[in-house]
């Protein structure tokens, strides 16, 4: 009888605590508190939309940033194209359909982690801020200001952009190169591999400095421009623009995006194209796409980011900081349109509830 009791006095209690941690479980779920593993199926599906964003959005575009690369670098004694259509014809005529697409697979495989990674630090860091925002001021209801946003897209993009710069700066070379080159990268890896055994580790960090110099307006408006858009959108209910729940159309959206990566592009476009002419630095066969002062065999050489800036206008002038600035300002509004709007939407299907607005 008494082992009964205590049988039945253990299952009781038993059954106690499973109706307590049931509770807590509960609590915990309307509070926004995940299990563990729910956090990391939430990180993995949250880079997953971020990287589909990413390389999404930059194979619509390939055929332009190829033509952006090639005009930044052009040798400008032996020039063969100015404008877009004439870019893209001559690509055409030349190399073929593939010639438009030469080095999207490099590109992707850099820009896919490279946005999830943009993309996920984005969200840490706004929240990080806006913790301390709140901290600062007293302020629980306070949310994030244009200037607090930016922030969060520049260290997003400086880790982002640190993150996979060795990737970016052979993608660089992998586009130069034509099938008149007297030397051929066969691939990411292998270009990866031969500047690193022929120039040395630092080489694959050529140009980072301007990158990140440049990443940080550049990133950090887009961000910072796309978010404030909408959310003024939504509370001043522009136009109309916003439905009763407060949400935006993937039109409105996609025009938000533009006037983002608009803004971004034009602010730190002359700093993308001495990081290109940086990367070319050191590589040898560069010479047939970009020489000298008059016309020499030999590449510029660059002893920093100052003197890249200085010897590109002596020899060029101002203008030449802007070469490409029009097929990456057309490559530019689809793009990150097409990345912002991306990632929310795959994000929507993934049913991840963290968003960038957040």
């Amino acid at each position: 009888m008494a082992s009964e009791d205590v049988v039945g006095k253990s299952t009781g209690e038993s059954a106690v605590t499973t109706i307590v941690n049931l509770a807590e479980e509960a609590k915990l779920a309307r509070e926004g508190v995940k299990a563990p593993g729910h956090a990391i199926l939430s990180v993995c599906k949250s880079l997953a939309a971020g990287g589909i964003a990413g390389g999404l959005s930059r194979t619509a575009v390939a055929p332009l940033e190829r033509l952006k690369i090639l005009l930044q670098v052009q040798n400008p004694h032996n020039i063969k194209y100015n404008g877009t259509i004439q870019g893209l014809k001559y690509i055409w005529k030349t190399e073929g359909f593939r010639g438009l697409f030469k080095g999207n697979g490099t590109n992707c495989a850099r820009i896919v982690p490279n946005s999830a990674v943009k993309f996920f630090s984005y969200e840490k860091a706004s929240s990080g801020i806006l913790w301390l925002y709140r901290q600062q001021t007293g302020n629980e209801n306070a949310e994030l200001s244009p200037v607090l946003r930016l922030g969060a897209g520049a260290c997003a993009g400086i880790i982002a952009m640190s993150a996979t710069y060795p990737m970016d700066m052979v993608r660089g070379r992998i586009t130069v190169q034509t099938e008149k080159s007297p030397y051929q990268y066969r691939g990411m890896f292998h270009a990866l591999t031969t500047v690193y055994r022929q120039e040395g580790f630092r080489a694959l960090y050529k140009g980072w400095l301007p990158s990140v110099i440049g990443v940080v307006p550049y990133v950090g408006l887009n961000f910072a421009v796309y978010e404030s858009l909408k959310d003024w959108i939504v509370k001043s209910n522009f136009y109309g623009l916003a439905n009763d729940n407060g949400e935006l159309s993937v039109t409105v959206r996609l025009a938000c995006g533009a006037a983002a990566g608009t803004m971004g592009q034009t602010v730190a476009y002359p700093l993308d194209v001495i990081r290109r002419r940086m990367q070319m630095v050191g590589w040898k066969d560069a010479a047939p796409v970009v020489v000298g002062q008059g016309g020499g065999k030999a590449p510029l050489e660059y002893s920093g980011m100052v003197d890249a800036f200085r010897k590109t206008v002596r020899h060029e002038g101002f203008g030449a900081l802007y070469k490409g600035l029009v097929p990456n300002s057309v490559k530019v509004v689809p793009s990150i349109a097409i990345a912002f709007v991306t990632y929310e939407v795959v994000k929507d299907v993934l049913g991840v509830e963290m968003r960038i607005s957040d």
